[in-house]
């Protein structure tokens, strides 16, 4: 018997917030150890989907069925994050240890290595000191990143990461999440960036709460498919 690669299933899911239903009848599966990206236009579904997969909206039917091994983490947009909250940059990524260690407990030796590696592997170490509210959008999405990185998760959940960023900043996420992926880590990350998606290992595309198309990036971003997903006319 094959072993089983599927790092999360999604049966027949449906959630709503209120009485707005933003996903609807969403089934796939995505690989474990991979990338998959997921795409679609705005209000399609895609961080619907993610708060759905983080447990941090419930659906409303269907089933989540999750295989990675270890911890969840999931990383929001910047914006997301209050510009007032009084934390430093190393502060911020040292939240990342609390799932291994908890709020109260001292920190170790390998823990703060784990925090100092991220540091380095998003540039930020010279910033570290620096209260976030005090970075540009870019500096404080990286940020956050190191912060999802710190928790060592099986499965990395992330927003739009790169979104509006520079290409400095976009590289360095990039491949702070590739050394992840090498290291076994499963991937599940939202983008409005085709290239980003075609560059992943699996796709989905959604449409108003509906899965339009699964699978590899070639066969998934299809002309006809992405001008469906987008509401556009078909080119002949």
């Amino acid at each position: 018997m094959k072993p089983d690669t599927t790092a999360l299933t999604l049966d027949g899911v449906q959630a709503r917030y209120g009485q707005r239903q933003v996903l609807r009848g969403v089934t796939a599966r995505m690989p474990n150890a991979q990338v998959t990206a997921i795409v679609g236009a705005n209000g399609a579904g895609k961080s619907s989907l993610l708060n759905v997969v983080a447990g941090v909206l419930p659906p409303s039917a269907g089933s989540v069925i999750r295989r990675a091994p270890g911890r969840l983490a999931y990383v929001t947009q910047q914006s997301e994050v209050s510009h007032s909250l009084p934390i430093t940059v190393r502060a911020t990524v040292a939240m990342g240890r609390w799932a291994h260690r908890g709020h109260w407990r001292r920190l170790t030796k390998e823990d703060r290595g784990v925090i100092e590696e991220c540091l380095s592997r998003l540039d930020i170490t010279s910033i570290a000191d620096r209260m976030l509210g005090t970075l540009s959008g870019g500096q404080r999405q990286r940020a956050l990143v190191a912060q999802g990185l710190a928790q060592q998760a099986g499965l990395l959940l992330l927003d739009e990461p790169a979104a509006g960023l520079d290409l400095h900043a976009k590289t360095l996420i990039d491949d702070a999440l590739g050394t992840a992926l090498a290291e076994g880590t499963t991937i599940m990350r939202v983008t409005h960036d085709l290239d980003v998606a075609r560059r992943a290992d699996h796709c989905l595309l959604l449409r108003d709460g509906r899965l339009v198309a699964e699978g590899p990036p070639d066969s998934v971003l299809t002309q006809d498919r992405v001008a469906e997903a987008w509401g556009l006319p078909r080119v002949s």
